[in-house]
């Protein structure tokens, strides 16, 4: 049967069943369309927090929904706050589920792990949420600060430990010369004790100065070019007279014309303390010399003695202010125990560093190297060194092979 159109019923049912079935699958498409769409990304983070979070010293951290670093500032990665793109330490993760749940802000102090070796760091963290899907993570790195309390506390501490000895000392001795003062000989006696007590009181005092000046910004004060002639010379003899009463021949070698750049009184202060030094712990008629090499760009400055010499335990510590190796032999040779911390600050302060070689019975060697001024000579000729001091530097150690400048330099 034909309805005029050229189309019989039976192709125009399939037409219709075609259609049909078309919009069907289109839906389902439409459908798996939307389940399968990518999600929709998270807002980016406020320019103005990132604004703010990148002027903090702090180190910062910025976390998603899901807890997904966002952002976070390099000191964030040196304190071992971040790794794989979330929070590190387990402490401070949770903080973060604490300020998820309630939203109320959170601020502890607390230790990590370092990111690299053992050990732990102190750190002051505070947690916020600062939208409906971002969280700050703040932290502050307090292992410095809390290890400069510590130090000025011992400072304190030790400080009034070493004042009481010598002002107590004075008190006795001052009642005993009042019951003595019938004795002449007595008074005498004591007299002399209350004035070797008193230096000992003043040069405590002194160096106390001395080192505190030195901890401070601009300890150096004005630079110039330094003689490094000079500065030895002048170190010599200042120990001039305490080594003339032992009888230690103090005996000078090595480069001459050689230039710093800091400050004459500090660098004098600080070989004046090591020529001190040895002269206290080494015996009668004994000798200390003292050598100076240039090596590059650098100057040595050695002090070698004959003296007791230092154990291995002690030699990383004897730079610490008021250590002391053999504490009743410092309290016989006068010593304070800051004369070694100050070298080692007017030693930093130029530039360089102190170091010690020592074994007990065959004396020590304490050597100060810092950068020195260049001149043609040196350039010109940078590994020319006078004969006749050669031998102040070359002469090794047949057990340990450590370079140790000649005792008997001239």
């Amino acid at each position: 049967m034909n309805d005029g159109t050229g189309l019989t019923p039976l192709v125009i049912g399939l037409l219709g069943v075609l259609v049909g079935l078309g919009s069907v699958l289109a839906f389902r498409w439409s459908e798996r369309a939307q389940r399968t769409a990518p999600a929709q990304p998270e807002p980016e983070v406020d320019d103005g927090l990132v604004r703010t979070l990148a002027v903090l010293r702090s180190a910062a951290v910025v976390l998603d929904a899901s807890d997904e670093v966002v952002r976070a500032s390099a000191p964030a990665y040196a304190l071992g706050l971040v790794r794989s793109g979330r929070i590190a330490p387990p402490a401070i993760r949770d903080l973060v589920a604490q300020v998820r749940r309630d939203g109320v802000i959170r601020d502890e102090e607390l230790e990590v792990d370092r990111p690299v070796g053992r050990g732990t760091s102190l750190v002051q963290v505070r947690v916020a949420q600062v939208s409906d899907r971002h969280l700050v993570v703040l932290a502050e790195d307090l292992t410095q600060a809390r290890r400069l309390e510590a130090v000025r506390r011992d400072f304190v501490v030790n400080v009034s430990h070493e004042l009481k000895t010598p002002v107590g000392a004075l008190s006795l001795l001052a009642e005993t010369v009042q019951d003595a003062a019938d004795d002449p000989e007595a008074v005498r006696r004591f007299a002399g004790r209350m004035q070797s007590e008193a230096q000992r009181l003043s040069s405590l005092v002194h160096e106390i100065i001395e080192l505190s000046r030195l901890q401070v910004a601009g300890a150096l004060g004005p630079l110039s070019t330094v003689d490094l002639d000079a500065v030895v010379a002048e170190a010599v003899d200042r120990a001039r007279t305490a080594a003339t009463a032992k009888s230690v021949r103090l005996e000078v070698g090595g480069d001459t014309g050689v230039h710093l750049f800091g400050n004459h009184d500090l660098l004098v202060t600080a070989v004046r303390n090591l020529v001190d030094n040895a002269v206290a712990y080494s015996g009668a008629a004994s000798h200390v010399g003292i050598g100076v090499r240039e090596v590059g760009d650098l100057v040595e400055i050695a002090v070698v003695d004959q003296g007791i010499g230092i154990p291995a335990a002690d030699q990383e510590r004897v730079f610490e202010r008021f250590y002391r190796v053999d504490a009743a032999r410092s309290r016989e040779t006068g010593g304070t125990g800051l004369g070694l911390s100050i070298v080692k600050h007017v030693a930093a302060d130029h530039g360089g560093d102190v170091t010690v070689w020592s074994q007990p019975g065959r004396g020590s060697t304490f050597t100060i190297r810092l950068p020195r001024v260049p001149d043609e000579r040196h350039d010109q000729h940078p590994h020319d060194q006078h004969p006749q001091d050669q031998h102040l530097h070359d002469q090794t150690s047949p057990d340990e092979g450590e370079h140790v400048p000649h005792r008997s330099a001239s």
